[in-house]
Formats: C-alpha cells, sequence, structure tokens
C-alpha cells in the first residue's frame, strides 16, 4: 500500500511538474531587461507601457515576464489600504452583502492611489497585471479567493482576503502571484520590496499550499477541485523560491505518542543537498535542531524521520539551508 502510494505522489508531481518545466528552454534575460530599462514609468497610459514593454518580445511568455517583472518590481504594497481593507472584512464579517458594498466603493480610491502614487495591494496588482496584458493580446484572469499564512486562514477559510491572476500562454492555464512576489509587510506597516520568483508561473500544487481560489477551476489540478480544505502545514515565501512542495505530515497538527518516531516527506523540483536539509525549532534567538534519519533522496522526493522523547507542542520547522519552508505543530501525549 505504501509503495502505491508513493507512485500516486509521484505521478501527480509528474503531471504538474509540465507546469514550470513548459518553458526551461525560454531565457527571460531580454524580458527582464527590458522591464529593468522602464523602470520607474508612470501609470498614466497603459497602451504606451504595455507596448515598451513588449513590441520587442516574440513570444507571449516573453511578454509576460516583462509586464509580470515589471509590475512586481514597480508597485509597492500600500500598508494603510492593506490595514483599512483588513479591518473592514473584521466589521462586515457576517455581511457579506455589506462588505461587498464597501468593497465596490473603496476599489474607486484604491484604483486612483494606484495610477497616482503606483502603491497598492492585492487587487490592484491583480488588476494592472490583467489590464497590461489585455492591451498585449494575452489573456488573463483575476482570482480571488483566499491566501493562507501565519496569520490568516491557518486552521480553516474564514475570509476571502487575496487576489492573484491565472494567465493562458500557448493554450494552457498558468498560475502566479505579483503581490507576493513583489516583497512582504513587515508588522503590517513597512513595505519591503525583494523580488521573488517562485510566484511566477507555479506549479499548482505548490501554489495550493497558501491560495484557495473560490472558483475551484482555478486550481489548475483535478485532484485539487475534488478534495476539501484541510489545515496543512505553514509555507512562506521561502518555500516558492526553494520550490519546496511539503507533503507528510498532510496536516499543520499532529498527536504522536513520547517515543514514536514521525515521518517527513517533501517534494523538491529543483536539484536539493540532502546536507541542507534540518528539522528546527525556533524560541526566541535560540534554535534547537533535531536529530533527523533515513533520510533519502529519491528523484526528489525527500523523507525522513524524526523522535520525539518528551511530552509537550512543539512548532518545528522544515528548514532547506537557512529558509523555513514549512512549519508543523506536533503534540506529544504520554505513551
Amino acid at each position: 500500500m505504501r509503495n502505491l502510494f508513493v507512485l500516486f505522489i509521484v505521478f501527480c508531481f509528474t503531471i504538474s511538474n509540465a507546469q514550470i518545466s513548459d518553458f526551461k528552454t525560454i531565457d527571460f534575460t531580454k524580458a527582464d531587461n527590458i522591464a529593468k530599462l522602464h523602470e520607474g514609468k508612470n501609470l498614466d497610459n497603459l497602451p504606451v507601457l504595455a507596448h515598451h514593454l513588449t513590441s520587442k518580445l516574440i513570444t507571449d511568455v516573453e511578454k509576460f515576464r516583462a509586464i509580470y517583472t515589471w509590475v512586481c518590481t514597480n508597485i509597492k504594497g500600500d500598508s494603510k489600504q492593506h490595514n483599512k481593507v483588513s479591518r473592514a472584512r473584521l466589521e462586515f464579517k457576517n455581511d457579506s452583502l455589506g462588505y461587498i458594498q464597501w468593497n465596490d466603493d473603496f476599489k474607486k480610491i484604491a484604483f486612483e492611489k494606484l495610477l497616482n502614487d503606483k502603491k497598492t495591494m492585492c487587487t490592484g496588482y491583480a488588476y494592472l497585471i490583467k489590464e497590461l496584458c489585455f492591451i498585449a493580446n494575452i489573456e488573463c484572469e483575476i482570482v480571488d479567493g483566499y491566501g493562507r499564512s501565519f496569520e490568516t486562514n491557518v486552521e480553516k477559510l474564514e475570509s476571502i482576503n487575496h487576489s492573484w491572476n491565472a494567465v493562458k500562454l500557448n493554450n494552457k492555464w498558468y498560475l502566479c502571484d505579483a503581490t507576493w512576489s513583489s516583497g512582504y509587510m513587515i508588522n503590517g506597516r513597512l513595505f519591503v520590496a525583494d523580488y521573488n520568483d517562485g510566484y511566477f508561473l507555479t506549479d499548482p500544487i505548490l501554489f495550493a499550499k497558501n491560495h484557495y481560489p473560490m472558483q475551484k477551476k482555478w486550481f489548475l489540478n483535478d485532484t485539487l477541485k475534488t478534495t476539501k480544505f484541510i489545515a496543512e502545514p505553514i509555507v512562506y515565501g521561502e518555500t516558492f523560491k526553494q520550490k519546496i512542495i511539503p507533503i507528510g505530515p498532510r496536516t499543520l497538527n499532529s498527536a504522536i505518542k513520547k517515543n514514536d518516531e514521525i515521518t517527513f516527506n517533501f517534494k523538491s523540483l529543483k536539484p536539493i543537498s540532502t546536507a541542507k536539509i534540518s528539522l528546527v525549532q525556533v524560541s526566541g534567538t535560540d534554535k534547537k535542531r533535531y536529530k533527523i534519519y533515513d533520510l533519502t533522496n529519491e528523484n526528489g522526493l525527500v523523507t525522513f524521520k524524526c523522535r520525539f522523547k518528551h511530552k509537550g507542542v512543539y512548532d518545528v520547522h522544515l528548514k532547506i539551508d537557512n529558509d523555513i519552508v514549512a512549519t508543523y505543530t506536533i503534540e506529544v501525549i504520554k505513551t
């Protein structure tokens, strides 16, 4: 049975991995350089901007790359908008129609802020990507849903709080998130520009680790479309940079008996050295490194085991090199 399970996982990932390998022969250097060349351009005339970004590129994927890179590196996250919308979601938590009306009114203000100051939040990023794609004759859609992080939608889907894009290239749909590619917020106040290429044409199974669309067709994976939401391990921007897909434990919370071992496994979508893999617990500035064993890497499917000897509740983190890529909560009970 275990061998069948492993074969099923490998089969699913083989299909899914085609998403990020479809354009492995494409060199995006020219597209990235064009985006860099037009750094700082304003948004007064989107057709002109789209022309500058795409006219010297041949393929749609290169054109989209130039658009995506430019948006991610020229538009800043707006902490004030973020906080205002977060407060509104709480205020209208039990009044979905009221929130829709509030949000429709707020969009006008948000888009004006985007056009004038090049500051926005997720809806603005997704809107701008779609508009520039439309002008460049590239089919693109805005996808609304649940963005999952260590702060929100952790154990259940409580609030629709995020938007991203699906883009059609060579008659196939792909997923991307310009908001989370562009950088991150510190304490909801300070935006830090830090481009993360891991959210560009992302593998659907990896993307679903922290993106849950309202319309399930945008999972772009038949298995995911029919799977109910469960609270999986928390993943981070570094997970996407490292191209790591956590597999087991499947859930965020696990309960085991004292001295029992627990098996961890994940899929790496790029070559990985087992010497860089570790499991740690973080408390303030202190880090405890757990002893892991039976570590194997079979064609990118990595498995290892760890034994927990003491009763308690532990937040443990999977690390690749210096990056935390997944967080699990392990409750160890008496024998």
